[in-house]
């Protein structure tokens, strides 16, 4: 009988035991919960008016140092330019972490970006306390959206509103023959879309990043990464839902984050998915469609029913030839860092981007250098075989070609096959002389930096 009850008492004791352990690792947790609230109040305070808070922030700050404090220190030094608070944080950085870059900001950010990220559970509250104030907006994207499929640490503010680059809504279409403002030798980015053929002019949608338009029955955007060199079309109906999207005015490894105004969700630009907000996690990538970057002269020569987009903008903007980011485009240098730094190739170095939906985890660049050189190349991405046709203008166009193999392109729309038979090209699709049509595959360009940054294990060919 007393075995038992000692039995009893012990397994009671086991029991209170545990419960004792869960309630001390439950305070525990909310104890650091309630210390990591207080870093984020700390940080914000150096945004406030009045010395003494600054002070009394900057305080707290280095005497429950962590590295995790590393991200939040970087935006403030990004944002406030007072030297009494950039200063001493960055002097405590350095003698904290001990890594010794000195005040050069770009170098912390590359390496911050090399290692694993570490914040702090609620960085993104911090994310939303600093940045409401440049627009209310931006607090949504990041108030209490603790998951997210990129690093917060690498959405960096790319210095507008929401929309503070205006994307083009609808914008107006007019004739070949009305666009007397454009040279032959203009770059323009031509696409098709169920037989309604388009050119935007590079002069203008360098300044606006953005078109969203129907076209071909279908909504589209038109989506320019000027700092990455990538125009992607993009069908935004997915599911039957039409997904509004916008310039998010942030960026994420040097390109542009977008927007959907349903849910203020900022989506991955080169992966057309969301990646925070309400969207995050619901299986949406919108579809990707082709982009051809030629010159005005042979657009229109092969497309002469062709509509190109008006210079009546509604926005007043120095649309000349080579003026939109002109400083940035004439040097290999960099306006945002990215974690990579692959020398294989230069930055800007344009490539053509293949990456097909059925299969996501395999990714191809080939240096258009390497296409100039080629005007029929055949290759192949996972099971999918393709044909590149590059032209005299050095437009790349790509599509399915089964188990063809072509010989000879004259640069035009004739096309010969390794059995001498004549197909001729078309945007959408080439056509046997028999008949038989290949399909246009999905494709774009884009600067080598930027391509590498989303993709770091893609494939190259140079």
């Amino acid at each position: 009988m007393a075995t038992k009850i000692y039995q009893g008492m012990g397994e009671w004791a086991h029991r209170f035991l545990a419960v004792l352990l869960l309630l001390s690792l439950s305070i525990e947790a909310n104890a650091q919960k309630q210390s990591d609230v207080r870093a984020v109040e700390h940080f914000l305070a150096l945004f406030e008016q009045g010395k003494s808070s600054h002070q009394e922030a900057l305080d707290y700050i280095s005497e429950h140092w962590q590295t995790a404090f590393i991200p939040m220190v970087l935006e403030v030094v990004y944002l406030q330019k007072d030297p009494e608070i950039v200063q001493p944080l960055l002097q405590l950085m350095n003698k904290k972490e001990g890594w010794q870059q000195g005040f050069e900001f770009n170098s912390w950010y590359k390496r911050l970006w090399s290692e694993n990220q570490k914040v702090l559970p609620n960085y993104s509250d911090f994310k939303a306390g600093i940045y409401k104030y440049i627009d209310p907006k931006f607090e949504t994207y990041f108030k209490g959206r603790y998951e997210s499929d990129i690093r917060l640490d690498e959405i960096i503010w790319g210095g507008v509103k929401q929309d503070g680059i205006p994307p083009l809504r609808n914008p107006r279409m007019i004739s070949a023959n009305e666009a007397d403002f454009l040279e032959d030798d203009n770059i323009v980015f031509g696409i098709e879309v169920n037989g309604d053929v388009r050119a935007y002019p590079k002069r203008i949608l360098a300044w606006h990043e953005m078109f969203v338009d129907e076209v071909g029955g279908i909504n589209v955007a038109g989506v320019y990464c000027t700092l990455c060199g990538t125009v992607i079309l993009y069908n935004t109906t997915h599911n039957g839902v039409n997904h509004e999207i916008g310039t998010s005015g942030f960026l994420y490894r040097s390109n542009k984050l977008m927007y959907d105004k349903a849910t203020q969700s900022l989506w991955n630009t080169l992966w057309g998915t969301p990646v925070i907000g309400p969207l995050k996690g619901k299986d949406i990538e919108l579809e990707k469609m082709s982009v051809v970057t030629t010159t005005w002269g042979e657009w229109k020569r092969r497309n002469p029913s062709t509509t190109v987009l008006s210079l009546a903008t509604g926005h007043r903007r120095n649309y000349d030839e080579g003026e939109a980011y002109k400083d940035y485009f004439a040097t290999d240098k960099l306006m945002f860092f990215t974690p990579f730094d692959d020398k294989r190739l230069k930055n800007k170095q344009e490539i053509l981007a293949l990456q097909f939906p059925e299969y996501p985890g395999k990714q191809l660049a080939i240096s258009t250098k390497f296409l100039s050189k080629r005007p029929v190349y055949e290759g192949s991405l996972g099971p999918v075989d393709f044909v590149v046709f590059t032209d005299e203008s050095g437009a790349n166009r790509v599509y399915d070609r089964s188990d063809i193999s072509f010989e000879s392109f004259d640069g035009q729309e004739g096309i010969t096959d390794k059995e001498g038979k004549a197909w001729t090209l078309f945007e959408n699709r080439i056509v046997r002389e028999d008949g038989l049509t290949l399909q246009r595959l999905p494709y774009h360009r884009a600067f080598w930096f930027g391509w590498k940054a989303a993709y770091p294990n893609t494939k190259l060919i140079k």
